[in-house]
This record gives C-alpha cells, sequence and structure tokens, in this order.
C-alpha cells in the first residue's frame, strides 16, 4: 500500500471486509448523485481506507424517487441513475482502485407508482385480479376486495403494505418464481465480480426471514450478506439465519451509551417529568403509542389478521381480537420467528411469554383463556394451527414495533433525545464499559464480519449530535438553568407541547448551528410523528403555524441566541472528547465499521431528509490531502478525519488483528481516574479514548492515572509519538488527542 493508503494491493480483493463508506444515490435533477458521481470518488475512499462502497438500492425506481427503495422494475438497474453502463463504467473505477461493492437490496415490497403502468406486475394485477400470471407476486386479501386490488385511494387497502405507505406492496418473496424474477439481475451481477455484498433492507416483512437468506445465500455464494435487523433489548441475530450480521444499530447503541454518565440520569429524569408532566418511565409511552397505530395507521393489517383468526375459530369473537391486538402491542421484539409446520425455537416461545405476560395486565381476567388460545396459534401449537396466521401475525408485529415505537414513542418521551435511537432504548440511559467489553467479546466469537455503524440513512440524528448532547448527562444543573432561561426567555408563553418545546431546545444544542429552514423541517416531522396533537394523515394547520412561529423567533432574538451559543461554546471541548471517543470506538471494535456519507467529518444533521443533504466531497479531500502530507490537524473536523482515515486504514493492512478469528480484550487502567479510559487490544493493536471528559476534569485531570498496554515499544498511528510501556501515563497519552491508537513501534502502519 502506497504511503498515504492509497490503492489496496490486489489481493486485498479475497481479503475479509474491513470498511465500508455509505453512498446516498439520488436519479432527480435536485442533488442528483448518482452511478458516475459514485464513481468519481473511488480515488478519495480508497485513500480514506475503506473496503467496500455501500450503496443505496439500484434498480428501477419510482419516478422522482429520492432514495431508491420504491423499486418498480427488478430488471434493469435505474436509468435516473446512469443505468447498466454507468454502472458497470462505476463497478470496473472501483474496482481498479481495490474498492468493492455492497448493494442494498429491497426484497419486501415494490412501489405503486403514478401511473400504475410504469409497474408492470402491479397494473397486469390491478386489470386481471387473481387470475393473472402475477397474482403471485403481491400479499393480496382478494376477499375483501371483492376479487381487485384496492388501489390506494380508492379504500382501505386490501394488501400487505411497507409499515403504513399504501404506495408500497408487500411481495410474496416465498414464492420461488417471485424471488427468481425480482433477484436475477442483483445475483447476475454478483456471478459476473461486479457486486460483493448484498444488505438485505427490512428482512422482518418477510413471511420466512430464515429461508429466505438461505435461498439468498445459496444463490450468491461467497458473497457478504448482511440484514437490516433491528434487536431490542437482550435480543439476539437468530443463529441459524446464514448471513454475516446486521447492519450495526446494536452497536450504536453500545457506543453511544459509553459516552452518557449514569450519575446525570436522575437530575434530567426529574426535570423532564417537572417541565412535562410526562411519565418518569418510557414502558407508558411506548404502550399508548403501540396502541394508537394498532387503531389508526396499522388498522387494515390488524383487521386483515383478526379476519384469519375469525375464519380459524369460524365465528366472530371480540375477547380473541382484542386479546390478539393486546399481545400484538405487548411484543418485547419486532417479531418472534416462527415457521408453520416447525416446532418454534426456545425463543419463540420466550418471546411469546414475555408478550403474554405483559398483554395480561391490559385484559380482564375473562379473557385470559382466550390470550392463551392467540399464543397457542402463533407459536402454531394445539389442536388448531394455521400457516396465514402464524406468518401473518409476525408480519403484523414487526410494522407495529416500527412504527409504534420508533416513529411514535421516540416522538412523545424525549428525557434524552440522544437515546432515541434505531434499535435503541430510551429506557437504557448509559452502557457501562463492563456491558460494552462483553458486547464486543461476543461480537468477535459470533458474528465478527456484522457491520457497526454510527449514523445512517434511517438514524434520528447524525452521531455527533448525539455526542454534543451525552456532554448534557455530565452538565444537567447547568442545563436544566438553561432550559428555563430560554423557554422564560420572551414575553409569551410557548404554544409548544411541552416535550417538543424540549425536543426543540435539545436539537438546537445538539444540531448548532441550525437554519430555520432546516429546524422547520425537522420540528414539522416530529410534531407529525408524535400524532398527539397533529399528524400526517390528520393535520391541525393552526398548531403547526404556531409551532413554527416560535421557532423562527427563537432564532430571530440575538439575545437568546448569544446566550445560547455561549452555552454551546460551554459544551464544545467536551463535544470534541466524544465525537472522536465514540468514532474511535466503533471505527476499532469488532465488526466491520461503515461511516455514513460525509461523517468522517462531524457530522451533524437531523433526520431524514436532513442527513440525505449533498455532501461537499471536495472539502474532505482537501482536508485529507492536508493531513496525508504532514500538516497537523486544525479543528475537530480534521481530527475526526485523522481518526477516520488512519484506524481503517490500520485496518486494511491488518485483517489478521480486526478480521474474522481476532480477539477484543479490555484494557486496564489504574488510578483516580481510571474509570474515564475506555481500551480493548485487537491484535497487536490498542485502541484508548477518554470518556465523560467533564467528570475528568472536576477530578483534576488524570493525576497519575496509568494504562497496562501489556507490552514496551508503542507508537501512536494518530500522532506519531512513541510510548514505552508496559504501563502508559494516561496524562501524556492523552496531551495532543483524547484518543491514541497504538501499534508496536516497529510496525510503520
Amino acid at each position: 500500500m502506497g504511503k498515504h493508503g492509497g490503492v489496496p494491493a490486489e489481493d486485498e480483493a479475497a481479503a475479509p471486509p474491513s470498511g465500508t463508506y455509505r453512498l446516498q444515490l439520488r436519479g432527480t435533477p435536485e442533488g442528483r448523485f448518482g452511478f458516475a458521481e459514485a464513481a468519481a470518488l473511488a480515488p478519495y475512499l480508497a485513500s480514506l481506507g475503506v473496503s467496500h462502497v455501500y450503496l443505496s438500492p439500484i434498480l428501477q425506481a419510482a419516478p422522482d424517487s429520492t432514495h431508491g427503495y420504491d423499486v418498480i422494475d427488478h430488471s434493469r438497474l435505474s436509468a435516473e441513475l446512469g443505468g447498466s453502463e454507468a454502472f458497470g463504467a462505476m463497478a470496473a473505477r472501483f474496482r481498479a482502485h481495490g474498492l468493492r461493492l455492497l448493494v442494498d437490496v429491497v426484497p419486501n415490497h415494490m412501489a405503486i407508482p403514478s401511473p400504475p403502468d410504469l409497474n408492470l406486475p402491479f397494473a397486469a394485477v390491478l386489470a386481471d385480479g387473481p387470475s393473472s400470471p402475477f397474482a403471485k407476486w403481491f400479499d393480496v386479501d382478494w376477499t375483501a376486495g371483492g376479487g381487485r386490488i384496492v388501489p390506494p385511494g380508492e379504500g382501505e387497502p386490501n394488501y400487505r403494505r411497507f409499515f403504513d405507505i399504501s404506495g408500497l406492496i408487500g411481495l410474496r418473496q416465498e414464492d420461488p418464481e417471485v424471488f427468481e424474477r425480482t433477484h436475477a439481475l442483483l445475483l447476475n451481477l454478483v456471478e459476473e465480480g461486479h457486486v460483493d455484498g448484498l444488505r438485505v433492507d427490512h428482512p422482518d416483512g418477510l413471511a420466512d426471514p430464515r429461508g429466505y437468506l438461505r435461498r439468498l445465500s445459496e444463490k450468491a455464494q461467497g458473497a457478504w450478506l448482511l440484514v437490516e435487523k433491528i434487536t431490542a433489548g437482550e435480543e439476539r441475530l437468530p443463529p441459524d439465519w446464514p448471513c454475516a450480521g446486521t447492519t450495526g444499530y446494536d452497536a450504536l447503541g453500545m457506543v453511544g451509551g459509553l459516552f452518557v454518565d449514569p450519575a446525570g440520569e436522575r437530575p434530567l429524569t426529574d426535570y423532564y417529568v417537572a417541565l412535562t408532566g410526562g411519565p418518569h418511565d418510557f414502558a407508558d409511552v411506548e404502550y399508548e403509542s403501540r396502541r394508537y397505530v394498532a387503531t389508526h395507521g396499522l388498522k387494515p393489517e390488524i383487521e386483515r389478521l383478526q379476519g384469519v383468526l375469525q375464519r380459524v375459530v369460524g365465528e366472530r369473537r371480540p375477547g380473541l381480537e382484542r386479546a390478539l391486538v393486546e399481545l400484538l402491542v405487548a411484543m418485547p421484539v419486532y417479531r418472534a420467528y416462527v415457521v408453520p409446520g416447525q416446532d418454534p425455537s426456545q425463543s419463540a416461545i420466550d418471546v411469546l411469554d414475555e408478550a403474554a405476560g405483559r398483554a395480561r395486565a391490559h385484559l380482564p381476567e375473562e379473557m385470559h383463556a382466550d390470550l392463551e388460545f392467540v399464543v397457542e396459534l402463533a407459536l402454531g401449537r394445539g389442536e388448531r394451527t394455521d400457516a396465514e396466521f402464524i406468518v401473518r401475525f409476525q408480519q403484523t408485529s414487526a410494522p407495529l414495533a416500527a412504527k409504534g415505537v420508533e416513529d411514535t414513542a421516540f416522538y412523545r418521551w424525549n428525557r434524552m433525545a440522544a437515546l432515541n435511537e434505531v434499535g435503541g432504548d430510551p429506557e437504557r440511559f448509559s452502557v457501562s464499559p463492563e456491558n460494552f467489553h462483553a458486547f464486543c467479546i461476543r461480537t468477535a466469537r459470533d458474528w465478527p464480519s456484522t457491520m457497526t455503524t454510527l449514523s445512517t440513512h434511517d438514524t434520528k440524528r447524525e452521531e455527533d449530535v448525539r455526542a454534543w448532547l451525552s456532554v448534557l448527562s455530565e452538565l444537567p444543573v447547568e442545563w436544566t438553568e438553561a432550559v428555563e432561561r430560554w423557554r422564560n426567555w420572551g414575553p409569551s408563553p410557548s404554544p409548544l407541547e411541552p416535550d417538543l418545546e424540549y425536543l426543540l431546545w435539545q436539537t438546537l444544542v445538539g444540531a448548532w448551528p441550525l437554519t430555520i429552514g432546516r429546524l422547520e423541517e425537522f420540528l414539522t416531522k416530529a410534531m407529525r410523528e408524535a400524532k398527539t396533537r397533529t399528524s400526517w394523515t390528520d393535520h391541525d394547520p393552526a398548531y403547526e403555524r404556531a409551532v413554527l412561529e416560535y421557532a423562527r423567533g427563537v432564532l430571530a432574538d440575538p439575545d437568546l441566541i448569544t446566550d445560547m451559543t455561549s452555552f454551546v461554546r460551554r459544551l464544545a471541548p467536551y463535544a470534541r472528547y466524544n465525537t472522536l471517543g465514540q468514532k474511535l470506538v466503533q471505527l476499532a471494535m469488532p465488526g466491520v465499521p461503515d461511516v455514513y456519507q460525509g461523517c468522517e467529518l462531524t457530522g451533524l444533521a437531523l433526520v431524514d431528509p436532513d442527513n440525505r443533504r449533498p455532501v461537499d466531497y471536495g472539502r474532505r479531500r482537501e482536508h485529507l490531502l492536508r493531513l496525508d502530507t504532514g500538516r497537523q490537524p486544525k479543528e475537530v473536523d480534521d481530527e475526526k478525519l485523522l481518526v477516520t482515515s488512519r484506524t481503517l486504514r490500520l485496518r486494511r493492512a491488518h485483517p489478521e488483528w480486526f478480521g474474522p478469528g481476532s480477539r477484543h480484550e479490555p484494557i486496564t487502567s489504574r488510578g483516580p481516574a481510571a474509570e474515564h479510559v475506555v481500551g480493548f487490544a485487537r491484535g497487536e493493536a490498542v485502541a484508548l479514548a477518554t470518556r465523560l471528559p467533564v467528570g475528568l476534569e472536576r477530578k483534576g485531570g488524570w493525576s497519575g492515572t496509568r494504562v497496562d498496554v501489556a507490552h514496551q515499544g508503542w507508537r501512536d498511528v494518530l500522532t506519531g509519538c512513541t510510548h514505552m510501556g508496559p504501563i502508559l501515563d494516561a496524562g501524556r497519552l492523552f496531551e495532543t488527542l483524547p484518543v491514541a491508537l497504538l501499534v508496536p513501534r516497529e510496525i510503520d502502519r
């Protein structure tokens, strides 16, 4: 490899994945970023140090698609992105720079475009109903539609949707012909060597995720397979899934939690409750939110499942219907994995048992027997078993979890907005180093090629917004005093619901500086997702106007903004510690790290569409070149780019330290500030980061804290400093940067 990372060696095509860079492709004239634009980044991405370029969907999507998840033709590469010729040229250019391709696959659904004729299979079924040869492609309740599909806008949809989006119709990948026809092009690209990995979107929507993955892994032999599986709480990825792991939301929560101070939980919770009148616990909010979605947005899916239940028992029984809804609402995870005709696994039984325990509390005693009946039916046990009920129960519980929790409850309970993240648990305030290391040891053992991430196109806020907000856990008194000042600044009280107002102040501080346009876009989404005063389907224009007018007033008040920017400046030195610390930890821990587009520099975007804005790659190239020609980092952007590029390059150069078969070994620190170091060895490299910097400062700094790195003779690849060891002084170690990446001194990279 060249001196500054350059082009990886030829034999690296066979090396395990070492790092990915996610690009959001877009075919619209505004903000266009197609195959040619992606190809132009090849030299930069190779120099940054990744092994794979990770693309959003590449197949033909609906007109004006901004993301590609609304596929209308599986047999064509997107014309708007450049078509097959541009794709081939892009793949060749990446290959010439030693880069491989990981591509997003959308098996769960297709788009219903306007006009519908643009989706030929759908148009055929719309015209000919169940007699169409394409009828088996889609998951349609023909009885409910009187033998026809009820398209969007013409009544209650009678087909499985993606979540509550009527413009996306569920595909039946359990049918071998549907699988073949929808995957032929992608599998051909794998076979021809253009595509090296596949990332499966929303596997929990499928009838049988494990069966689907078995078919895919057989057809795409040797490809790196990842699934966008959201695990909840203690849930683990099913060990019998033939894939390399998930897209990394589990890692996101574990890494972020390391940089949140557990001591802040009590004061911040007390303040939140006093300010909003909301509950201390998230559980009640989650229950109400799931109930709301079950009776509103996902009502057609719930009613269809109740219809299946009625068919199974031969009559309509309100007790059973209510028990079914309560069981769905109580599911502790997205879904259980039960396959008709097979005995349920112990984990599926445990999930349904836990859900039944929760549901029982919301049902009168006379309905407990109904609940038990539904549980047995969902597990495929007992006298009556029904394949459709088993499958549809799971296909309904997954979107209910996504819409009820991430897209509703997360916008209703903002005790600490940094924790309200996809795959996260707002109730888990922080993560101890011990729990983090246990997670990493398990990952290295069970899923060494899983992905890790800190930001995605779906996260509620980018990684460094969370890094700034995490500082508030260490400064709860100063923070609550500041919020009280800002709330009472103007002559009239805020018209915002208290929770939304508290989210507003957190958002301003975490993502500052914010333009009014970006803030209005975020607030509109936040209040509609909460579905308390207004929603996407039931607007309250007067309330929305009042909210946005208030936000404009805040940004237009020079004295208030001066006060707020002064508070943000107070957080800045500590946020730097968190930004660099969480990035190094994510990049060096077990798994394959993904860098979301642009996040090699500070990432302060909010939820989509804010996080899908064009990225200034010219600026990033310039910064990297400056660092690579010996210039010192000038500010946090430079420091983050230094951490990102040096760690990615080290991983690529030493797969034996970081890849499959390698270990994660916690590093021990001793002394008065030992709890402020998190460190681990990966092969012959050692990654060390500072955590909870406000507490460290209060202790008077490192004051003799020592780090045991086991051997003598080290060099920090971030600063070039050499250290003797085996016992290192933390003060000297973190003199220049709050992070260190050590390698044996004789190793050049």
